[in-house]
């Protein structure tokens, strides 16, 4: 069975992280074709991305037992080739990317949550920088993302520590969007994402880009790009139909253009 599961259904992607036996950890083969399904995700047909995993956890970073073979891709290329492909598609993905954690994320896994647009996470579910363990940094843009998420002090102890921080924690430090039942998250996730689908896209793509300049630039070239992007999506079918729809008082029927 395929190490990565895809599925469309109506608008939305699904890809499910499937590596159940070994709690989703990735290897080569997972990793590449993971990017493949990200890439099949700029077809403009798909209007939002649900990532979740196989069984009883999200992800458990990378399997070390390829790390350790020595005819293994090696370090340098698990990162290169890997995660740094991989969180960058994420990220640069011009529509709603949402984690749904439904177990444990630990070390690149739990970055690879962090770096989507909005992390959902079961209630039993946990995340673990688990990198100091083993004496490793954190990786996948982990030390980009959350010192951003919850502050500098928070983020430093949590990698050092390697501690574990359970759902409801992570959602009160900022971690992530919200906490569900474990037995409701997946509805919940599917109301979610097909909400997003069904808003005006090319909208939340451009506050999608917009909100990631915000990282290096000044305020007051944050205003400037706000006025770059705003005067873009003014410049879209879904804006010309939300004002419509508002005025006229029906629903708006958003296609992403």
């Amino acid at each position: 069975m395929s190490s990565i599961l895809f599925e469309i259904k109506k608008s939305v992607a699904f890809i499910t992280l499937n590596r159940p036996e070994k709690f989703n950890a990735f290897n080569r083969e997972m990793a590449l074709l993971m990017q493949f399904k990200l890439d099949a995700c700029a077809d403009p047909a798909i209007r939002a991305v649900v990532i979740t995993g196989a069984g009883k956890a999200f992800c458990a970073g990378q399997d070390l037992a390829e790390v350790t073979d020595p005819h293994g891709p090696g370090m340098e290329r698990i990162l290169s080739e890997h995660y740094n492909p991989l969180v960058t598609r994420i990220r640069k993905l011009e529509k709603p990317v949402i984690a749904v954690v439904n177990g444990v994320a630990a070390g690149a896994g739990a970055n690879i949550a962090l770096c989507c647009d909005i992390v959902l996470a079961a209630r039993s579910a946990s995340f673990i920088q688990a990198f100091s363990k083993i004496g490793l940094i954190p990786d996948s843009g982990g030390t980009h993302t959350l010192p951003r998420l919850i502050g500098w002090q928070k983020a430093s102890a949590l990698m050092m520590l390697g501690e574990k921080v359970g759902a409801e924690e992570a959602e009160r430090l900022g971690m992530l969007y919200k906490v569900f039942p474990d037995d409701q998250l997946s509805g919940e996730a599917i109301k979610i994402a097909t909400t997003l689908s069904d808003m005006p896209t090319r909208g939340l793509a451009y506050t999608k880009q917009v909100l990631q300049l915000s990282y290096t630039n000044t305020f007051d070239e944050q205003l400037q790009d706000e006025d770059v992007f705003q005067q873009r999506a003014a410049r879209t079918a879904d804006f010309k139909e939300g004002v419509s729809a508002f005025l006229e008082k029906r629903t708006p029927q958003f296609k992403g253009e």
